[in-house]
C-alpha cells in the first residue's frame, strides 16, 4: 500500500471516529415548543371574561338529575321542595344556582340572589330561582339559608356531587340559565354581582 493510500485510509478512519456535531436547534426545540404552548394556554386563560367559561351544554337540554329536598329546610313554615328536570322548562326560564354553606364566595354572592328573589320577574313567577346544594350537610345548609335568607323556591340536595358533574360544574358558586324549553341558555362561573345578575335576568325574560 502506498503512502498516499495509507494517508487516505487514516483520514477516512478519523472521519468515522469523529462524532457528528448536532445542531444547537435540536436542544432548543423542546424549549421553543414549550414556550409556544405556554403562550397559547396563557392567552386562552387570561383573555376575555373569566366568568364566561365555555360550556358544552349551551344550547342543549339540561342533563337529567335526581335531587332530594334538603332535610328539614322550610320556607314560610312549609317544607322547601327539591327540583328536577320535570320542573325545568315549564314555559318559563329558571336560574339554577349551585351553592354550598362551606363556600366563601357563595356568602359574598348571596345578597345578590336575595335581591333577585325580590324582583318582580321572580316574585310574579315569570322566572324561577332554585338552588342546587352541593356536597353539603343538611344542617349546615339550613343554617346558611336561615342566617342569610332563602331566595330559592326549591332547593335540591346534591350531597354526592353527581348532579354537578353531569352539569359540568367547575366549582361553586355557578349559575345556569335554563330556557322555557328546558335548554341551557347561559352559564356564569363564580359569584354573581349586580351587573351579572341583571344580565342573566334580562336574558331570562327575553330569551336573547
Amino acid at each position: 500500500m502506498s503512502s498516499t493510500e495509507i494517508k487516505e485510509a487514516a483520514s477516512a478512519m478519523e472521519g468515522e471516529a469523529a462524532p457528528r456535531r448536532r445542531s444547537p436547534l435540536i436542544f432548543l426545540a423542546p424549549l421553543i415548543l414549550f414556550g409556544g404552548l405556554a403562550i397559547v394556554f396563557g392567552i386562552g386563560l387570561f383573555s376575555g371574561d373569566a366568568s364566561r367559561v365555555p360550556s358544552a351544554l349551551i344550547g342543549k337540554a339540561a342533563p337529567a338529575i335526581t335531587l332530594t329536598p334538603v332535610e328539614g329546610l322550610q320556607r314560610d313554615g312549609q317544607p322547601v321542595p327539591a327540583f328536577g328536570n320535570a320542573d325545568l322548562g315549564k314555559g318559563r326560564a329558571t336560574l339554577v344556582n349551585v351553592f354550598a354553606s362551606w363556600c366563601a364566595p357563595c356568602k359574598v354572592e348571596h345578597p345578590v340572589l336575595v335581591g333577585l328573589s325580590q324582583t318582580d320577574a321572580v316574585k310574579q313567577g315569570k322566572v324561577a330561582l332554585v338552588g342546587m346544594n352541593y356536597k353539603d350537610e343538611a344542617e349546615n345548609a339550613r343554617r346558611f339559608l336561615g342566617a342569610l335568607g332563602n331566595p330559592f323556591s326549591a332547593v335540591g340536595a346534591d350531597k354526592g356531587g353527581r348532579a354537578a358533574i353531569e352539569w359540568g360544574v367547575y366549582g361553586v358558586p355557578e349559575t345556569f340559565l335554563i330556557g322555557p324549553d328546558g335548554r341551557v341558555l347561559d352559564k356564569h362561573v363564580g359569584p354573581l354581582d349586580q351587573a351579572a345578575a341583571a344580565k342573566l335576568l334580562q336574558r331570562a325574560l327575553t330569551g336573547s
